[in-house]
């Protein structure tokens, strides 16, 4: 922030890295329509949605990325955050898809192949992610999203939950599944 900015500006900001409820309350409410605009310039639908939720959800529980604006367009921020969100899951889902193409593209054998083992099994690495890592409260949600494949608002309605809180859920289920499945170094 300037040195020109007003005593109320500094205040506003101290307010906003705090994670004063009453100040993020109305930047979502004042900013949702802009964060929402930029992610739907890169994807569209629910993956949108899905954007603007995690860019709210970080600033409301990342105090670090919070005190990353120093002031200036709050509206320019959030538009740059969610802009690179949106490019980031745009392309992570193209990686996702290519490497499923090339994995339909490999050549295929006659002969059975043999069974794999338990511990490479993706049947059997869900089971062990279920028993292990997965909170209970959070295996409806893993069921709905990741297993039966249901979008946001079809999982939210079949559970009966927020989809905000669903979306927190998901979120969180991802980080668990990172952690598990990726060695520490490719998370």
């Amino acid at each position: 922030m300037s040195d020109g900015a007003s005593a109320d500006e500094r205040a506003w900001l101290g307010r906003f890295h705090a994670g004063d409820a009453r100040v993020l309350n109305a930047c979502y409410r004042e900013h949702f329509d802009t964060v929402y605009r930029s992610a739907s310039r890169v994807l569209s639908g629910v993956d949108a949605e899905t954007v603007v939720h995690d860019v709210f959800l970080r600033l409301l529980s990342n105090e670090a990325m919070r005190r990353s604006f120093q002031g200036g367009s709050l509206a320019a921020w959030l538009n740059t955050l969610a802009r690179n969100l949106a490019v980031d899951t745009l392309r992570r889902r193209q990686r996702e898809q290519n490497a499923l193409a090339h994995l339909a593209d490999e050549p295929r054998f006659d002969e059975e192949p043999a069974p794999p083992e338990p511990s490479l099994d993706a049947s059997h690495l869900l089971e062990r992610f279920r028993r292990e890592h997965l909170p209970a409260k959070w295996a409806p949600v893993f069921e709905a999203r990741f297993v039966r494949q249901l979008s946001q608002r079809e999982a939210a309605a079949a559970l009966g939950l927020h989809r905000t809180t669903l979306a927190y859920q998901e979120l969180r289920i991802r980080s668990l599944l990172k952690k598990f499945l990726l060695p520490p170094e490719a998370r």
